[in-house]
């Protein structure tokens, strides 16, 4: 792959992961800052989740019919920087609801399809795809340490003028992207069901589902809890991109690694390091340098996680289904497990405490490392040949 190439490739991951950066750690805050309650604040945030449920399996239908999988992620990144205009105009739950329904049906159906076209680029060489998607997370902690000390300076308020700003960047990122040349696949002779209907990569699914599930409590009130702890924004966002520090690192690292260890062990070895992770940060959260440690660990409870995520969904499925396996892979983890990980940190946030809800997440990464242990086994289930 050429220099020009790998960088348009890498600065759509830039800017992508950069909004990520401030929604992830600061929305929550910003949803806070209207008097909204923990429900209210879970369901808003399983919003975003919920939407990659359908958004992403129908632009990946589309897109694998049609060819026109650059000309999507264009479309998509246009269409979130319209529909997020008008959350300037909202101050209910129920119109700062419409207003995530609506960019986020667009937003994640965008990336599951650019994976494609970075796979697509890289061809032969896809363990090297987390060479430029380690870009994203360099995107991310730039994002979250200055939100973070910006935010510490003025009102929480602020946040929708950074997100649409970066939202624009996005856009121009997928008007500079470049696609290789795609046609049309007409249904593969093994059907998308058949492929997916079978029990290994059944189970794949439903891991991923837990995984996202176990991260509820994370993404939707870490912040909330460590606000309530007395951290400051931008210690907040500090620890926030200690954890995708760690990230990157093994994302340069991460094809060696999976040459290594495999993907069943990476898998394995990363579910029993999130089970660990959920468990300090339930009962330690006021430790700042126990934080700091689990913070690391985000290498293999995400990045890790992710990439080894990624290649089984390549290794699944044929080439005719790869935007459907990319678009599910995001729609059932970060769509479902995501949504319904939300909802039920809400749920529980104000009843049952912060130290049970973490504690419930460590426990549900726990079936995901049994159910990996017993059925993931990517050298037994390659793609039905015709």
């Amino acid at each position: 792959m050429n220099l020009n190439v790998y960088a348009r490739l890498s600065g759509f991951y830039f800017f992508y992961f950069a909004l990520l950066g401030v929604l992830v750690p600061y929305w929550s805050l910003y949803l806070q800052s209207f008097g909204f309650g923990a429900e209210t604040i879970g369901g808003l945030m399983a919003i975003l989740m919920a939407s990659r449920i359908i958004a992403p399996n129908i632009w990946g239908w589309f897109a694998d019919r049609t060819g026109k999988r650059l000309e999507i992620v264009r479309f998509g990144s246009l269409m979130t920087c319209l529909m997020f205009v008008l959350i300037f105009w909202q101050d209910s739950a129920l119109g700062i609801g419409l207003v995530m329904v609506g960019f986020s049906f667009f937003w994640n159906a965008v990336l599951p399809q650019f994976e494609v076209l970075t796979l697509n680029h890289l061809g032969d060489s896809a363990d090297r795809y987390s060479r430029i998607r380690l870009w994203g997370s360099i995107g991310f902690i730039l994002a979250v340490v200055l939100v973070g000390w910006v935010l510490d300076l003025v009102s929480i308020r602020w946040v929708p003028w950074m997100m649409l700003g970066i939202m624009v960047l996005i856009w121009l990122a997928a008007l500079m992207a470049k696609g290789q040349p795609e046609v049309a696949h007409p249904p593969a002779q093994h059907g998308f069901l058949q492929q997916l209907l079978r029990p290994q990569v059944l189970a794949f699914f439903a891991i991923c589902f837990l995984v996202q599930l176990s991260h509820g409590p994370y993404y939707t009130f870490y912040s909330v809890l460590m606000e309530s702890l007395g951290y400051s924004r931008a210690e907040i966002g500090m620890l926030w991109a200690v954890g995708v520090i760690a990230e990157v690192i093994i994302f340069i690292y991460m094809h060696h690694l999976i040459k290594r260890f495999g993907l069943r062990r990476m898998m394995i070895g990363s579910l029993l390091i999130c089970s660990l992770r959920w468990v300090l940060i339930g009962m330690l959260p006021d430790n700042q340098p126990l934080m700091l440690f689990a913070q690391t660990l985000h290498a293999v409870t995400f990045g890790a996680l992710h990439a080894v995520g990624i290649a089984l969904v390549n290794r699944y499925f044929c080439a005719a289904s790869h935007g459907q396996g990319q678009a599910l892979f995001s729609s059932f983890g970060f769509g479902l497990g995501g949504a319904l990980g939300a909802l039920v940190s809400g749920l529980l946030w104000d009843s049952a405490g912060a130290t049970a809800t973490f504690l419930l997440a460590a426990g549900v990464a726990i079936v995901a490392l049994i159910c990996a242990t017993i059925w993931i086994k990517p050298e037994n289930c390659a793609v039905p040949k015709p």
